[in-house]
């Protein structure tokens, strides 16, 4: 056990599978390092569901398994979790894998934002996921992707929430960003998840590896620039650990400490938390 960090400590981006995986246990394990926040979001439906989706029912399914391990986790934890839901860009190539057109799996897609919007309009989630794959895909895929995450912006600016994106790496997402700005959502509430420590147009979720976040660190202290902090733990069986560990945040908050980055620590962990999802982490630890 590493012991408690007297400042909340946020992973903005943590997969729990209570179906197949290690569920709340890992966000035990997460506290015990000194984790005091998760931002939970829902496994791709594959990994959840026997086939892939076929109407609004099968997102619901995944998205009431993710909102009921997330209510697990915040008995667990010293503050809270809270859940993202949406649908993970990369089903597009797996419904036209499967025999779908563009349009239909673009269509199937946008009706699971639907779905998952309607968990943030009643309480029951803090923000939304979409995006658009991260690998080469074919003209028609790309629009019909484009055209997904377009109405992820649309919706979350109707719900007045954040939208984390699963995108392509690079350094420069303002032309995504200025989508979003069109449909009425600010840049600062477009999160890009896995994001590097460098990054034109949205707010940074900043994978924590140590390389990434000591230029995430430079630039919040340089140049005021906010960012936040995630694994992008799995939690698969079959892959152990991957992509980074529960334990991962709060010890890299810990290094942080020790190189003497308490403000930049404030920054990932306090105030870029509330000012992109409307959350406080230091008054949920008095909950």
């Amino acid at each position: 056990m590493d012991g408690a960090l007297d400042t909340p400590v946020l992973d903005d981006h943590m997969h729990l599978d209570p179906r197949h995986g290690r569920g709340v246990e890992a966000a035990v394990e997460f506290a015990r390092s000194g984790g005091t926040h998760l931002l939970v979001v829902n496994k791709p439906s594959w990994h959840l569901l026997e086939g892939l989706p076929e109407d609004p029912a099968d997102f619901r399914e995944v998205f009431e398994l993710t909102v009921g391990v997330v209510s697990e986790a915040s008995g667990v934890l010293p503050g809270r979790a809270w859940p993202v839901l949406g649908v993970h860009p990369g089903l597009v190539s797996r419904l036209v894998d499967a025999g779908h057109d563009p349009e239909k799996a673009r269509e199937l897609m946008r009706t699971g934002l639907d779905v998952a919007a309607e968990y943030v309009e009643d309480g029951r989630a803090l923000a939304l996921k979409s995006g658009r794959p991260h690998y080469e895909v074919d003209d028609a895929v790309r629009a019909a992707s484009n055209d997904v995450m377009c109405h992820g912006f649309e919706l979350a600016a109707e719900a007045d929430c954040a939208i984390q994106l699963h995108a392509e790496g690079g350094e420069d997402l303002t032309a995504v960003t200025e989508w979003a700005e069109e449909r009425g959502l600010s840049a600062r509430r477009v999160v890009k998840h896995y994001a590097g420590g460098r990054l034109a147009g949205p707010t940074k979720s900043v994978i924590s590896n140590k390389d990434e976040l000591e230029t995430a660190v430079e630039l919040a202290t340089e140049e005021g620039e906010p960012f936040m902090m995630e694994t992008d733990f799995i939690d698969d069986p079959d892959r152990p650990g991957a992509v980074l560990g529960p334990k991962t945040v709060p010890r890299r908050v810990r290094w942080l400490r020790e190189e003497g980055h308490d403000e930049s620590i404030r920054v990932a962990h306090v105030e870029t938390p509330a000012d992109v999802y409307d959350i406080d982490t230091e008054g949920t630890l008095a909950e």
